[in-house]
């Protein structure tokens, strides 16, 4: 049975993933209505992969006695001034959603739930993927500048990056 203290922060962690699913969904969105394919492609797997995190965490809780809140969600940014604004965003937002699993991560350690804590480990793994591919696009970003060409080139490019090596689908 989980502790209040941990449901109400495993049901946070849902929110924030399920906010990040609709971000990269809109992301998506953006990039496909300026003839970015390639990238509208990755932010749709990457919004899915999110989906994914946050049904994880949605059968964890309800596994362990507890009750998962499917939460209401904001609208998200819709506009981007470029694609470096955008996957500045997004490395932004891989960075808080890093903090707020440790947050999560120290809730149970504080409050002895070793279980939860150990699955809490696959997020802090997948987190450091996260945001070193997140780190890498704005790399290769940066590297190419305002160069069409560059622009075009990353675009196919990214098509093909595999969002995460690690996505273990929902039960």
């Amino acid at each position: 049975m989980l502790k209040e203290k941990i449901e109400e922060a495993l049901n946070t962690q849902i929110k924030i993933e399920a906010e990040s699913s609709q971000i990269y969904l809109a992301m998506a969105s953006w990039a496909e209505t300026q003839g970015l394919g390639g990238t509208a492609q990755f932010l749709y797997r990457h919004s899915d992969e999110e989906r994914m995190h946050m049904l994880k965490l949605v059968q964890y809780v309800n596994e362990r006695g507890g009750k998962a809140l499917i939460p209401k969600l904001e609208q998200p940014e819709k506009e981007y001034s470029n694609l470096h604004n955008l996957f500045q965003t997004l490395l932004n937002h891989e960075i808080h959603v890093s903090a707020e699993i440790n947050n999560l991560v120290e809730i149970c350690l504080n409050e002895k739930d070793y279980t939860t804590h150990n699955f809490m480990q696959w997020y802090v793994a997948e987190q450091i993927e996260e945001e070193a591919l997140a780190r890498t696009i704005m790399d290769k970003l940066n590297m190419i500048g305002q160069d069409k060409g560059g622009m075009y080139l990353f675009d196919r490019d990214i098509e093909n990056i595999s969002v995460s090596s690690s996505i273990t689908p929902a039960k």
